[in-house]
């Protein structure tokens, strides 16, 4: 089950995104996974879950968009879907099917909030309800 190997880097990949913004907290992170992609989504969601307390994702939702198979046919020239790099052409019945969809697994969004301020008395504190947000897209 490489799927666990697939959460550490995922979280490493945060990590790394995070030092450059170290007063920050992931409020969610969105994965592309594709359908040709040699992921097993539901074994990925478990290694995810499993491994997210005590990691910068602790607490953050963790949302799982499954991007369907595509392919090219090189013998009828359509760009056709599929469900497995074995499938044949829905179109002609060919075989010759380059895929061009589906094949990705990346961090589609990286929504992180400012962590609140340590309490100081001489200075105003906004309302943690005003924490501001910023959204990474498409780190691979």
């Amino acid at each position: 089950m490489h799927e666990v190997s697939l959460a550490g880097g995922v979280i490493r990949l945060v990590e790394d995104a995070l030092a450059r913004e170290p007063r920050v907290r992931v409020k969610r992170v969105v994965l592309a996974v594709g359908a040709l992609a040699g992921v097993e989504v539901r074994a990925l969601r478990f290694a995810l879950d499993a491994l997210a307390p005590g990691s910068v994702l602790a607490g953050a939702a963790i949302e799982l968009d499954e991007v369907a198979g595509q392919a090219w046919c090189l013998n009828c020239a359509a760009n056709v879907p599929i469900h497995s790099r074995l499938d044949d052409c829905p179109q002609c019945g060919g075989r010759w099917l380059q895929p061009n969809g589906g094949t990705e697994l990346s961090v589609r969004e990286l929504i992180v909030e400012d962590l609140p301020d340590a309490p100081d008395a001489s200075a105003h504190q906004e309302p943690a309800s005003c924490a501001s947000s910023a959204a990474v897209t498409s780190v691979h």
